[in-house]
């Protein structure tokens, strides 16, 4: 009975994640297909949404297609092997996409990894008759580094939705529910915070150009960062459960903590060594001799106290096998 609950599980899972899948998958189709009967993509016809979320559906889609055999034949090793694919995968596409996609924009024609870059801090304008902003000013030569936020927001979301889709794959296949409270909470963490991602993939969360932001691009910044923080530091407690206020609680705080302050040094890559200020007045000003504002210092601590209180509040429970 069990094993053909898992095998209902497992294909609803699948079929759910072609669904979810469905439009980056055609966008993907659709720029491929200009560049083989093209050489380019316009800018108009280019589908801004179509990096990371290509990518990062194919990547999840090979991570689980590979479930079902790896919780049966190694199901301690399964999610370690299905994420360190996943992300392979996901690597390989995002590169293949980056270095052979051309974009034409007013006349200029861009490989993907240098639109990307454009993408991330201006709206898409003809850039030939724009007058620079701030943020165009500091960013200087171009340097492939500043994708290092993105990145790290890509691996974050294969390892999370996989997590979930793993740890309740093994709950139907063993019965075993040790994990399941971190898992529900891993699950909407992950939902909520792919849902900031999309939203900022649209919108740059309303960022002009600007150092100085809106009060609601500052609002949604924060809520980002925060809830990056926190969808790493539920990924790892989840598998610290009942390993002690140490382990459990600690660990999974300083994670999101550290993950957070990365995403920081993310935004001083793109911003050549700057910050967005999210306020005015003494409070969201860079402290002397640091990049860093009181109000940064206080999101990344925050995203540590919030993922803390989390675990604190659970009760002890056994670390579940996976």
């Amino acid at each position: 009975m069990k094993n053909n609950t898992f095998k209902r599980y497992f294909l609803f899972v699948f079929i759910g994640l072609l669904i979810a899948s469905f439009y980056p998958l055609l966008m993907g189709v659709r720029v491929i297909t200009d560049m083989i009967f093209n050489s380019t993509v316009m800018k108009e016809a280019y589908p801004k949404y179509i990096i990371p979320y290509t990518p990062l559906s194919i990547a999840l889609i090979v991570g689980v297609a590979a479930m079902p055999l790896l919780l049966k034949r190694l199901p301690r090793l399964a999610l370690l092997l299905a994420s360190a694919a996943a992300v392979a995968v996901f690597f390989a596409v995002e590169v293949l996409f980056e270095q052979k996609i051309v974009v034409t924009a007013a006349d200029n024609a861009f490989i993907l990894e240098d639109w990307q870059m454009y993408m991330c801090y201006a709206p898409l304008e003809d850039f030939s008759h724009k007058t620079l902003t701030a943020v165009e000013i500091l960013m200087g030569d171009y340097d492939p580094s500043f994708k290092f936020h993105f990145y790290i927001i890509a691996v974050v979301l294969i390892l999370t939705v996989l997590n979930c889709l793993y740890g309740f794959g093994q709950m139907v296949r063993t019965g075993e529910g040790h994990r399941k409270n971190a898992l529900i909470l891993q699950s909407v963490a992950t939902g909520i915070f792919l849902g900031l991602c999309i939203l900022a993939c649209f919108t740059a969360f309303w960022r002009d150009g600007a150092l100085r932001v809106s009060p609601l691009s500052a609002l949604l910044m924060t809520v980002f960062f925060i809830l990056l923080g926190m969808t790493v530091g539920v990924y790892a407690g989840s598998f610290l459960l009942g390993k002690g206020p140490w382990l459990s609680v600690c660990v999974p705080a300083v994670l999101a903590s550290l993950v957070t302050l990365l995403m920081y040094i993310g935004e001083l890559i793109l911003l050549n060594g700057h910050l967005y200020i999210l306020g005015n007045g003494a409070f969201f000003a860079s402290i002397p001799g640091i990049v860093f504002a009181p109000a940064d210092l206080m999101v990344i601590l925050a995203s540590g106290a919030m993922t803390a209180a989390l675990f604190a509040g659970m009760a002890p429970q056994k670390a579940a096998k996976i």
